[in-house]
């Protein structure tokens, strides 16, 4: 398997019928993702149509389910993708934990703390991974030359090929700019944590991930001022981490007490800074760029270093 989903597995998106919704998984058709299914109770029975959006250029049309449940008992669905609107969130996430489906990438943006904090409990207590909230999804790259790996969300196609690395990251568009930064290396698999106080996938649930995944062998981290997730997964690689970790963090001229982007981007009474993340992270043998371009010549080092390519 590869980072918490295997190729080709089927995956439902609630809220497919939204604008967001129909632009993303349009996106995610065409890069090979395996859309079997929408929710909407208001239309279920309907399907959608998307034309031109398979990877061989053809239409593809997606049915619309009354629930998770009934997508999961017709399609065998593994995943679902979440673009539902803040206020409706909860219960979305909640149907589709209840539903028994092992896989939920939460992308919407402006959810709830207390919401969050209980879907996410939820799905600890019935063995459900969740990815987000406020993320920009998880993309794994096709192993073989005939798959074509799985984007869930909104990671854009086309920047990165396979390759050594992982990547794991707080941030949306920094994400992007690190892929791009190391397109010439690629990944194994690139996942967003989400910047809000609560997330489903911790920074330090990534590392682990990728330490177990025997394809990754050297991992991006992105991270941010403000919490303690980088912190955590530091010392927790440096006595479990057998793979180099490189890591960027965010927000070195970000002033006390001011939200910066994200709802847990704030540093308060003195904690949190990206000086002090830093300071942490290379105290266990972790290295840290200043800007994204810094990060990806140290990453080249470390490979070199370690004959990694």
């Amino acid at each position: 398997m590869a980072l918490f989903i295997e190729d080709g597995a089927p995956v439902i998106v609630q809220g497919m019928t939204g604008h967001q919704g129909m632009t993303h998984t349009a996106r995610m058709l065409r890069a090979g993702t395996n859309i079997v299914g929408g929710t909407n109770p208001r239309k279920a029975g309907t399907s959608v149509a998307f034309p031109g959006a398979n990877p061989d250029g053809s239409d593809a049309s997606v049915p619309v389910f009354a629930t998770c449940a009934e997508a999961r008992e017709a399609t065998g669905a593994q995943a679902s993708v979440v673009f539902v609107p803040p206020r409706f969130a909860r219960d979305a996430v909640v149907e589709a934990v209840e539903a028994g489906i092992g896989l939920i990438v939460v992308i919407t943006e402006g959810i709830p703390v207390a919401d969050s904090a209980y879907f996410v409990e939820l799905a600890l207590r019935k063995g459900v991974r969740i990815v987000g909230p406020n993320c920009p999804g998880l993309m794994t790259l096709p192993s073989t030359p005939d798959a074509h790996g799985v984007n869930l969300g909104i990671i854009p196609d086309g920047i990165v090929g396979r390759g050594p690395l992982g990547l794991v990251s707080k941030s949306g568009t920094l994400t992007y700019q690190l892929m791009g930064e190391l397109s010439d290396i690629g990944f194994t698999a690139c996942l967003g944590a989400g910047g809000d106080p609560i997330v489903g996938t911790t920074l330090l649930e990534a590392l682990q991930a990728f330490e177990a995944d025997e394809a990754t062998r050297a991992v991006v981290m992105i991270g941010e001022i403000g919490g303690s997730a980088e912190e955590d997964a530091a010392r927790w690689a440096a006595e479990h981490m057998t793979k180099p970790v490189v890591a960027y963090i965010a927000g070195f001229t970000a002033p006390e007490g001011k939200q910066m982007g994200h709802a847990g981007a704030i540093v308060s009474g003195g904690k949190g800074t990206a000086q002090d993340k830093k300071d942490t992270l290379e105290s266990v043998g972790i290295r840290v760029g200043r800007t994204p371009g810094q990060t990806a010549d140290i990453m080249r080092e470390v490979l070199a270093e370690r004959g990694i390519r």
